[in-house]
């Protein structure tokens, strides 16, 4: 077994750390969400934290890590009488992104349980991390449902495993803990919100301390143990202050005025809910413990603000959590009470240890992701585009309002992964049918294996009232939900399109479908033409805040190469195809429909059209042609591409065209 990276080792990320602490105090802070960019110790810090986590005592033979001293009443394995027991290290356990449902919260055997009534149980993952630590690495590309399975288990300490009927419950409390690159891809603001502390974590850009990170990973793979020994006072010195802090937490006052404090904070930065209060209060008494106090002062609920609010916070999805410093001490100085000094300036005693004084400040907000200086780079196209000829670029102009838009879906049944915008056969969802199990039965349909069975009980041998039931008898219920899609936006940033007020609106109605594609859980792409060229300023990616940002700076001017903006598009489509082919397409092309430069470019941009047609492509072309005098010609473009168009007005859902258009994957009749 390796040896994993000390924690104390670890060169700086002192909010990282100390939440990680808080937890390992008092796991009722409800875990630890961890945001950053690669290549930030996030997962160093989390496998490196098991390691001073207090040894458990545990009942002899059982999977479900009861405690001996006061063992579960309903653990499947018991019932357990008190006794002594067995210690051993709490177990960190991880969970693969690609995990099935039946791996996290455990299998029950149907086939037994129908003919002998026998509830045969294989724990799964949330059995094994009772007690311990659940670490989930990119939890932002975990299935929703999973996700959802896994907060349910964290907020009730308990899991439970029903299938038709049958249910199965067991303990399962746990230190969870999950990190994500915000780049890959948002979680829905509901599961944010129950995650109980949240970092926003970056690299160092002082040279002496990447400096220092270079030397002790280097030293540390050169000779684990040896480095590791090293350390092991530190390591030593820490585990035993948590096991100190545990102790001393009962003790904590948390007084009316720290209690107003909170309430006061989690009320002026508009905070949904009640879960924001319940956890401040139960980091803030955290936060006092790790100090050694028994009273909480203000400092503690300030930090604990820092840590708890940010990912709460009333905003829009596009925006990058955060909390505002001068308002918060603002707050806390107006209802300052006799429990707590309503400063927060002065840094309290971190302790020998250096991770994890309450006195931490976070690093500001990094850049949203992708070119920062897009707009000072006015050819920012892949190859070096040449500034076009006739037409000045204009600088980027900011997007209109959004609004709610249309559902645009794609027709017929896709498999791809679970969403909320077009059909498709999905694990989760209303039963549509039955067939054979392929694999693990997951989801049984009982009337259909019902029906299988009863032909044959008198074959069998059937003589009292059970029904005699063969695995060839079992059948798999098929359901049907919705899926997420790829959703590619080609959009047209020519000059014909550079009127301020226009690209405004056009803007405004991309970020609405980008809205929309983020709250139905699609993948999202952006390819833009403009001069002679086109360019993939955004490929493939979940992050639908990246693809806001390019929006934004987005500058126009030039010619119009339409066919360029198809035949890219084609291209990226071709290439995620082999990426991952069972998610389903939906290209949004926005233009006026004009094409210019080039010989025949409305020839060369109706063939390129072609190409979707012909490979059953869905569609939509939002027409951007504003004035008195129409040309039509999005809507040809749309006949080419075998899809639909709609013009900006006709995209809002509140229009008189109707609620849901469902866009056309074939070549529509003339």
């Amino acid at each position: 077994m390796s040896t994993p990276f000390p924690f104390t080792a670890v060169v700086g990320q002192d909010d990282l750390r100390l939440a990680l602490l808080l937890n390992a105090v008092s796991p009722a802070v409800g875990g630890v969400l961890v945001r950053g960019e690669k290549g930030t110790a996030k997962s160093t810090a989390v496998r490196a934290l098991s390691a001073l986590m207090p040894e458990v005592d545990v009942v002899p033979g059982c999977r479900f890590s009861c405690d001996p001293h006061s063992p579960d009443p309903g653990c499947p394995d018991g019932p357990h009488e008190p006794g002594a027991g067995v210690a051993r290290p709490a177990r960190m356990v991880e969970l693969p992104v690609g995990a099935s449902e039946d791996r996290l919260v455990g299998a029950l055997d149907i086939e037994r349980a129908l003919a002998e009534g026998v509830k045969a149980f294989e724990p799964g993952l949330l059995a094994d991390a009772h007690r311990g630590i659940l670490y989930v690495d990119e939890v932002n590309l975990l299935h929703d449902h999973l996700v959802d399975l896994l907060l349910d288990a964290a907020a009730m300490g308990a899991s439970y495993v029903e299938r038709e009927g049958v249910s199965v419950r067991h303990a399962s409390r746990f230190l969870l803990v999950g990190t994500m690159n915000p780049e890959e891809g948002e979680l829905r603001p509901q599961l944010l919100d129950r995650f109980g502390l949240t970092v926003e974590v970056s690299a160092s850009r002082e040279p002496d301390q990447r400096v220092e990170v270079v030397r002790r990973r280097l030293a540390h793979d050169d000779d684990p143990a040896g480095f590791a020994a090293r350390w092991a006072d530190e390591e030593a010195a820490v585990r035993a202050r948590i096991t100190a802090a545990r102790e001393l937490l009962p003790s904590v006052r948390l007084g009316d005025g720290a209690l107003r404090q909170i309430a006061a904070t989690c009320a002026a930065f508009e905070v949904d809910g009640m879960r924001a209060d319940i956890v401040m209060a139960r980091t803030a008494t955290a936060l006092a413990a790790w100090a050694g106090r028994t009273d909480v002062l203000a400092e503690d609920v300030r930090q604990a603000a820092l840590l708890a609010l940010p990912h709460r916070r009333r905003r829009n999805p596009f925006d990058a959590p955060g909390l505002d410093e001068d308002k918060l001490d603002e707050t806390l100085e107006e209802f300052g009470g006799q429990d707590g000094d309503g400063g927060g300036d002065d840094d309290p005693d971190p302790g020998p240890d250096g991770p994890g004084g309450p006195g931490g400040q976070p690093e500001p907000d990094d850049a949203p992701p992708g070119d920062g200086d897009a707009a000072a780079r006015p050819e920012a196209g892949e190859g070096g585009e040449p500034r076009p000829s006739g037409a000045g670029e204009q600088s980027p102009v900011r997007a209109a309002e959004p609004f709610r838009t249309k559902v645009l879906s794609v027709p017929g049944l896709g498999e791809g992964v679970a969403g909320r915008r077009s059909r498709a056969r999905t694990e989760h969802g209303r039963t549509t049918g039955a067939r054979r199990p392929r694999g693990a039965l997951t989801k049984l349909h009982l009337a259909a294996t019902v029906q299988a069975a009863a032909p044959h009980q008198r074959a069998r041998g059937r003589s009292g009232r059970g029904l005699v039931v063969r695995r060839d008898d079992l059948r798999q219920a098929t359901r049907e939900g919705r899926e997420g899609n790829l959703v590619l936006f080609v959009v047209d940033a020519s000059g014909s399109m550079a009127a301020r007020q226009r690209m405004g609106a056009v803007k405004g109605a991309v970020l609405s479908l980008l809205l929309d594609a983020y709250q139905r859980r699609d993948k999202v792409g952006l390819v833009t033409f403009r001069g002679a060229a086109a360019e993939v300023a955004l490929p493939p990616t979940s992050s639908v805040d990246a693809a806001a940002a390019r929006l934004e700076s987005l500058p126009t001017g030039g010619r119009t190469p339409l066919a360029a903006g198809l035949l890219r598009a084609h291209e990226v489509l071709r290439v995620e195809r082999l990426r991952d082919p069972a998610r389903r397409a939906l290209v949004v092309v926005v233009t006026d429909g004009r094409a210019t430069g080039g010989p025949e470019p409305v020839a060369l941009a109706g063939r390129a059209a072609r190409l979707f047609a012909a490979e059953g492509v869905a569609s939509v072309v939002v027409d951007c042609e504003s004035g008195p005098v129409r040309l039509g010609l999005a809507g040809r473009l749309a006949d080419e591409l075998g899809g639909t168009a709609v013009t900006l007005d006709e995209l809002r859902a509140d229009a008189i065209a109707g609620l849901v258009r469902d866009v056309q994957g074939t070549r529509r009749a003339a």
